[in-house]
């Protein structure tokens, strides 16, 4: 069922809303200009909904692991670095957002819920290792029992194969949570190589039958469009 925003009353709390959005799209370009475009569209969505974003750590994160990963660091540290990396793109959102945002950058989940409690957006990067950003948004959508989470990332939604390198490529406009985690069953999880979405954050979309919507947050205006639009490909429980 598609959110109509026209349809409603000011000021009224529609949803809780889990918002995702790849790093490698808000800092594709190492400049502000996504920053500020997104926190002018989350300003907005947050005068009728309450808001959580998280943030990922895009190509910053990958140099940085793949040093550490060269130093044998172990891939529990190279999580660790990926994650600060997350925070500090986090923190640049914030920025961005100004008094819109909790001026903090939860480390966890409880966190994050304290700091909603100041009906403030919730701005937050990675949790802990083994968890991608894309995982993080789904846990916390479990956990502040949102209605809908919108991951934005690098290309229009799920694709049997990767559409970058295949033109005959095809787009699944809806995925059951179930066959999802079949299709990533053989993705590399070594930190910093996830994949645009995966396993843990697909198993919580199952677990607690949230509506996920993925598109090409390449265009910022795409984040409404999720809300009114059907597009990208929406990821069902069962």
């Amino acid at each position: 069922m598609l959110i109509n925003l026209s349809d409603k009353k000011k000021g009224e709390v529609i949803m809780k809303v889990v918002i995702t959005i790849g790093g490698s799209i808000i800092i594709k370009e190492y400049n502000h200009q996504m920053f500020r475009d997104y926190a002018n569209l989350l300003k907005e969505l947050h005068k009728e909904h309450d808001i959580y974003v998280v943030v990922g750590g895009g190509k910053p994160a990958r140099d940085y692991i793949k040093v550490a990963r060269e130093l044998d660091g172990g891939e529990a540290n190279c999580d660790e670095i990926g994650i600060s990396v997350t925070r500090i793109n986090a923190k640049l959102l914030i920025m961005a957002l100004g008094d819109d945002a909790y001026p903090v950058v939860p480390t966890n989940f409880n966190k994050a819920m304290e700091y909603a409690t100041s009906n403030r957006i919730v701005v937050m990067g990675g949790s802990e290792p083994a968890h991608s950003t894309d995982a993080v948004g789904s846990i916390l959508g479990e956990f502040v029992k949102a209605d809908l989470i919108i991951n934005l990332t690098s290309v229009d939604g799920l694709y049997d194969k990767d559409p970058n390198k295949y033109d005959d490529a095809k787009l699944y406009s809806e995925i059951t949570a179930s066959e999802m985690i079949d299709y990533l069953s053989d993705k590399d999880v070594k930190a910093g190589t996830y994949e645009f979405f995966d396993k843990t954050g697909a198993q919580m979309i199952k677990r607690s039958g949230i509506k996920t919507v993925i598109v090409n947050g390449n265009d910022p205006n795409n984040l409404l469009r999720a809300f009114n639009e059907d597009i990208g490909t929406h990821i069902l429980p069962e």
